[in-house]
């Protein structure tokens, strides 16, 4: 399971339920690097006291899309809170997320554009369908 003890006092605290990240996602993070646990003599993993906080910041990063290779790299700029403090490979991993995030906006754009086209065109035919139609039936009259 993925419970800590609170050295401080000593109670079981689940950490899937203090971090609203499921036991699976605890274990993904763990497995990728980027949360660590040690292991009881029963096997249930121990999360360090700064597990919460570190898990906090997991999940903000993957939100913005960052790969968890990338978010390896950024947790060590990402102690002490929200946001990142500043070094040049937070702000070169930020940056090339921007740019990757751009790129797909920009094709996004342009598929968007061709859907637009395919409408417009579908939206004629019908009108000229529309109109053959009342034609044919006005000659049949």
């Amino acid at each position: 399971m993925c419970d800590r003890l609170t050295p401080d006092i000593g109670v079981k605290v689940k950490l899937p339920e203090r971090s609203g990240a499921s036991a699976r996602s605890l274990r993904y993070y763990e497995q990728q690097g980027l949360l660590r646990a040690d292991r009881d003599a029963n096997g249930y993993r121990r999360y360090g006291p700064d597990a919460l906080d570190t898990v906090a910041r997991i999940r903000e990063l993957l939100a913005t899309g960052l790969s968890a290779d990338a978010i390896r790299h950024l947790l060590p700029c990402a102690q002490g809170g929200p946001g990142l403090v500043f070094c040049d490979l937070s702000c070169s991993v930020l940056e090339r997320q921007m740019a990757r995030l751009d790129a797909e906006i920009a094709e996004l754009a342009h598929r968007r554009e061709a859907l637009a086209r395919y409408a417009h065109v579908m939206r004629q035919r019908r009108g000229q369908g529309r109109a053959l139609a009342q034609l044919s039936l006005r000659s049949a009259s």
